[in-house]
């Protein structure tokens, strides 16, 4: 084989390695970043009654109803809910999917509503990729990596 060619495949699996080390560490120092603690700040909100201004039933509980959690139960008393791997996590997932700080649920009015805090494989809201924050519904599916869960009156 000339020493050109030699040359060339090796300075491109050089180039390959570089490429690769990069891309790791960018996903490194976004959950460092992420786990930093920064906050955006959500308006906050006293508890509400068991119906809102419709006439529909509240969101009282979140529920896993599928993955390493399921059957966890945690009571929503109008404070954002913070999903995710990271130990200070309201809800702290144990899921190679799950991104360090995943996604947050937060109340604006009488309505809850999911937002995706930048994760690597997304948050999806009964099979839709959630990209903005968006209401959620009672009993419709929230996925984040192999875990579901849902909001329950």
């Amino acid at each position: 084989m000339p020493e050109l060619v030699m040359q060339l495949t090796r300075a491109g699996f050089l180039i390959l390695l570089w490429l690769f080390v990069l891309a790791a560490l960018r996903v490194v120092r976004s959950d460092l970043y992420a786990a930093s603690g920064l906050r955006v700040p959500t308006p906050k909100f006293g508890r509400g009654a068991k119906k809102d201004v419709r006439g529909n039933k509240a969101a009282r509980q979140l529920v896993v109803t599928h993955g390493a959690l399921a059957g966890t139960r945690i009571s929503l008393d109008g404070r954002p809910i913070l999903i995710g791997r990271a130990d200070d996590s309201t809800l702290v997932l144990d899921d190679d999917f799950a991104s360090t700080r995943h996604a947050r649920l937060s109340m604006r009015g009488t309505d809850w509503y999911v937002e995706d805090l930048g994760s690597t494989n997304g948050t999806y809201l009964d099979r839709a990729k959630v990209t903005a924050p968006l209401r959620v519904p009672l009993g419709s599916p929230i996925r984040i990596g192999k875990t579901v869960i849902e909001l329950r009156s």
